[in-house]
């Protein structure tokens, strides 16, 4: 057989088992998505619903999370919408509540709700270093800690936090953004190795620069601020900006069985942007 047959056959193959994979992969599962209205998070809502989930969306987006949820019972999925503030123990704990009595179970928890902010670091004031650490990481911490005892009670379940290359990387006008990330990061290793012997995977997501209003805006604060982001320069870095849609299939594959055995690992999602710094 030629070369080009065999990498026909091989293609060919391929593509058998993911159609094979298509709105099974996360069957019978009930997802939880914070941030879960738009962006890569409303891209994850529409595929892990899409992929057989019973998707609860959280965020404080509530027409935007109303329309995505009725966007997806619309096409045939299993969706409901929870609005809350997710860095209020008390707005998390309620939308959770909500979400257990309407789903009886929780399995994937996508912890995606964050924001950003770009100044200088002399410039950052206490009170926007408090609302960055609540949004991005506070919320993590509120998110988890209310998922995690239904997961423990039904034998095991799958945490997947947003968190960055920014929590590896140091970038200009980002210091408070990269701490929020590294630190997202370092719980989400540190949950991974307390609960593993408890069925609890728990995985960070490292996007680079993504095309959301949040990724977008961040390139036009960055270079309002004299940062070098221009189009050759994102070509530099990881080619073109990334496409929601690739981030949350990222999640979907540390979301699913098919991670069985990835834990406390962070999944780098920047076509080599870091690789080759």
């Amino acid at each position: 057989m030629s070369c080009v047959s065999i990498k026909s056959v091989f293609e060919s193959r391929q593509a058998e088992k993911v159609n094979s994979m298509a709105g099974e992969r996360l069957s019978g599962k009930t997802a939880l998505i914070s941030g879960g209205a738009a962006g890569v998070g409303g891209a994850a809502s529409a595929l892990f619903a899409k992929e057989g989930a019973r998707v609860a969306i959280v965020d404080k987006q509530g027409q935007a999370g109303r329309d995505l949820a009725a966007k997806i019972r619309e096409n045939g999925g299993v969706a409901t919408f929870y609005e809350a503030d997710v860095s209020s123990a008390a707005s998390v704990d309620g939308a959770v509540a909500d979400a257990r009595e309407q789903h009886g179970k929780i399995d994937i928890l996508f912890n995606h709700a964050g924001t950003i902010i770009v100044k200088p670091f002399l410039n950052i004031t206490e009170a926007e270093w408090d609302r960055l650490m609540a949004v991005n990481v506070k919320s993590v911490f509120l998110m988890t800690q209310a998922v995690l005892p239904c997961m423990l009670e039904n034998g095991g379940g799958s945490i997947v936090n947003t968190a960055s290359i920014s929590g590896f990387v140091g970038t200009p006008m980002e210091s408070l953004y990269c701490t929020t990330k590294a630190a997202v990061l370092q719980l989400s290793r540190a949950i991974a190795a307390e609960y593993r012997g408890q069925g609890i995977r728990c995985n960070a997501l490292c996007p680079g620069f993504i095309r959301t209003d949040h990724g977008l805006n961040e390139i036009e604060a960055l270079a309002d601020l004299g940062v070098d982001v221009s189009e050759p320069a994102i070509e530099a870095m990881q080619v073109r900006v990334c496409e929601p849609i690739e981030v949350a299939r990222a999640a979907l594959f540390l979301a699913s069985d098919e991670a069985s055995f990835v834990n406390g690992a962070p999944l780098i999602v920047d076509n080599a942007f870091t690789a080759s710094t």
